[in-house]
């Protein structure tokens, strides 16, 4: 199809910028076709020069002989795509290094899988607040007792965990999760027969997540998950830099594994990540750092017997700030002469949302709160996926004890569950006095509950309880969402009056069913 050529440029550059860009003459478009590295040494040059992103692109990259950048434009994605980046990379290197700082690696990013990967070893990939935005292989929809090609059960068996106790243990979790999950979904689809106007598909998948949901618990930090992240170059190097100085070997692998394959598509934005200069440094650093403060640090504290949200800190002045927040950017007064009424202003601020989707102002931010929470390790991977806090974790071990699902005893499964769960807490512990409390964190089942910390504000506690109380959502993490709202409504009990869309009560039985209804109306509306 012919292209036609925009008023700034003539037939022939406009027939060349097609491929790479969704209209020539609008000033609102999206770059297409287009490799990581070369978007981002564009955009670098774009903050540098009076051009337009497009006539940069065709005078400085395309029609710049030194750039390679028909090798990378016509590359097939094989082998040859490989090479052409290596040898196009010295020429936009000048250009990074030219127009632009470490802000620059956030113009580019990258996919990347990561399979076969342990559940402790997921958590450190997911760490990163900013940047990096992962997805996991989810407990709830797949089953994780299928075995791996060599017949055995998926769990990570790094050289460091040689230890005669680990892989009997590891067995038994799956072993019990494997011959429980077929009687236990058949009694769930017993207890909750399918309903009129409900498709078999959505009984059957909302019945086996249950049953997922109840037995996530046998598996051992160790199990093998599959997860995707996509992240730009800054990020990544970082995120490279810090599984460098990680404790856990297979941690320190996946940084060198992460690395080879990032310098293949964003090679430049990760070439500091483990270089002489400053990335090895900085891992050594991160690894000096962790190990003084562990030597610190105070040991054989309080035992919980039961889950735990406990309220810390928060500001008793809240009120005022969140207040006087909203106003600034309306006001031309100084922030300590602004004056508001707080109700005035909470009422113009958040009164009229109508979803829970309709986020709340920056204002809330103002107040802030701090949380200790014990909850199982289960629980823990969901709430962790929230990043707009900080929240830091414990080793994960047995000393807080275990969460048992509700409902296994009555079906006569609890005692089959419980003997696993004992049999790799006597694992555990004989590990941890061998091989050190980081490495027994991989025999450790995700029933054992673990500290951490939350320190948050209001803003986020809107989107975490309103999203995390749903009552579709795991009891688990239902609770701990509701315990925090509960605790913050009774210091500011003025300022949780808006977050309308927590749901207090208790949740659905069968919690996918509303869920997969919902997935089952919008497929027929396709």
């Amino acid at each position: 199809m012919a292209v036609e050529p925009s008023s700034e440029f003539n037939a022939a550059e406009a027939s060349v910028l097609a491929r790479y860009f969704t209209n020539l003459d609008r000033p609102v478009f999206a770059l297409r076709n287009l490799p990581e590295v070369v978007k981002g040494a564009l955009f670098s040059r774009y903050s540098r020069t009076e051009k337009s992103l497009r006539r940069v692109l065709l005078d400085e990259f395309i029609n710049e002989p030194d750039s390679g950048f028909e090798a990378l434009a016509t590359a097939s994605g094989g082998v040859d795509d490989m090479v052409a980046v290596r040898r196009a990379e010295e020429f936009y290197e000048r250009v990074l290094v030219g127009y632009g700082d470490d802000s620059v690696a956030e113009l580019a990013g990258a996919h990347v899988a990561v399979e076969r990967t342990s559940t402790l070893a997921a958590k450190a990939l997911e760490d990163s607040r900013i940047g990096i935005s992962p997805l996991e292989k989810s407990t709830r929809y797949v089953r994780f007792d299928r075995p791996g090609r060599d017949g055995r059960f998926l769990y990570h068996r790094g050289p460091e965990l040689a230890h005669p106790d680990y892989e009997p243990a590891a067995d038994l979790l799956f072993e019990t999760y494997s011959a429980l999950v077929e009687p236990l979904t058949l009694a769930i689809r017993e207890r909750f027969p399918i309903e009129e106007g409900e498709t078999d598909r959505a009984w059957k998948a909302a019945t086996r997540a249950k049953a997922l949901d109840m037995l996530r618990g046998l598996l051992p930090a160790g199990t093998l998950t599959n997860l995707g992240l996509f992240g730009n170059g800054r990020a990544f190097e970082y995120l490279i830099t810090k599984l460098a100085a990680h404790e856990l070997p297979e941690c320190r692998a996946l940084a060198t594994d992460l690395h080879r394959e990032l310098a293949l598509v964003i090679p430049a934005f990760v070439k500091r990540a483990l270089d002489e200069r400053y990335g090895l440094p900085a891992a050594e650093r991160l690894a000096r750092v962790r190990e003084a403060t562990a030597g610190l640090a105070s040991r054989n504290g309080a035992r919980e017997s039961a889950p735990v949200v406990r309220l810390l800190e928060h500001d008793p002045d809240a009120e005022r700030k969140v207040a006087a927040a909203a106003l600034f950017p309306h006001s031309d007064a100084r922030w300590e002469e602004v004056r508001a009424d707080p109700g005035q202003a909470l009422e113009a601020l958040l009164a009229d949302r109508s979803n829970r989707r309709q986020r709340p102002a920056r204002a809330l931010e103002h107040a802030q709160y701090a949380f200790e929470i014990v909850a199982n390790f289960a629980a823990y991977r969901d709430l962790h996926r929230h990043r707009m806090l900080t929240q830091e974790r414990q080793l994960l071990g047995t000393s807080l004890g275990f969460d048992t699902p509700p409902g296994l005893a009555e079906l006569g499964m609890e005692g089959r569950f419980t003997a696993a769960i004992e049999a790799a807490a006597a694992a555990h512990s004989r590990i941890e006095s061998d091989l050190g409390p980081a490495l027994a964190q991989y025999v450790v089942p995700l029933a054992y509950r673990v500290r951490w910390y939350f320190r948050i504000n209001l803003r986020e506690i809107y989107h975490l309880c309103e999203l995390r109380t749903t009552p579709q959502g795991h009891p688990d993490y239902r609770w701990v969402a509701q315990e925090m709202f509960r605790q913050v409504s009774e210091v500011h009990p003025r300022l949780a009056r808006y977050a309308k869309f927590v749901d207090m009560g208790p949740g659905d039985e069968l919690e996918r069913r509303r869920s997969e209804r919902r997935l089952d109306e919008k497929l027929s509306s396709i």
